[in-house]
């Protein structure tokens, strides 16, 4: 049986000039990506983590679709070539909904405010119900533990419910990621958090 998710969207930093771990690690997660048959969907970027990570699932034989906005597909900023398809959109929020639209699942690797933006609103539309599909957080060196840590302080002051707690996973290593994404069971009771039952 192959792997449960043909396409997933990953969301990371676009900087320059990292430490080299998180190079490594998005390298590595393109490289598994590709192994397992899974066409990356990314916002197209050529620099920083998205660069590595797109140009590691291509080098490994596999496919990557990108999504950009008008207004930051500049060749400085975006792989114009090379690509399996290059999508230019409207806008930032048309980027979103069209990298939610094409994949199965989504992956989160270390990244700033736009990451941080994407990563959130994948969740929330889960919360609200417009979708089904699972988040998963690439943990490199520890890069998201205060933010794990943040979520775990909005859930034990009653911000949010437990099965939001499950509508995401984590894990340090590519790998165990998508090990865990491959057996990752939506939560059956999202739906009373708008209904209120609680």
């Amino acid at each position: 049986m192959g792997y449960p998710y043909r396409s997933i969207c990953v969301f990371c930093g676009s900087a320059d000039g990292l430490d080299q771990v998180y190079y490594d690690a998005a390298i590595e997660m393109g490289k598994q990506l590709a192994i397992q048959g899974i066409r990356l969907v990314y916002g197209a970027g050529r620099t920083g983590l998205m660069g590595v990570l797109a140009q590691s699932v291509l080098k490994n034989g596999g496919e990557v679709i990108g999504i950009a906005p008008k207004g930051l597909e500049s060749p400085q900023l975006i792989q114009t070539s090379g690509l399996t398809s290059l999508e230019i959109v409207d806008d930032i929020q048309m980027r979103k909904a069209r990298m939610i639209e094409l994949s199965d699942a989504f992956i989160s690797l270390p990244g700033g405010y736009g990451t941080a933006d994407e990563l959130f609103e994948v969740l929330t539309w889960s919360q609200i119900g417009l979708h089904r599909k699972p988040m998963a957080i690439l943990n490199t060196n520890g890069y998201f533990d205060l933010l794990l840590a943040w979520i775990n302080r909005a859930f034990s002051d009653g911000y949010i419910y437990d099965e939001h707690l499950q509508l995401f996973l984590s894990d340090p290593n590519p790998s165990g990621l998508l090990e865990q994404l491959a057996n990752y069971q939506f939560p059956d009771n999202i739906g009373r958090w708008l209904v209120r039952e609680i």
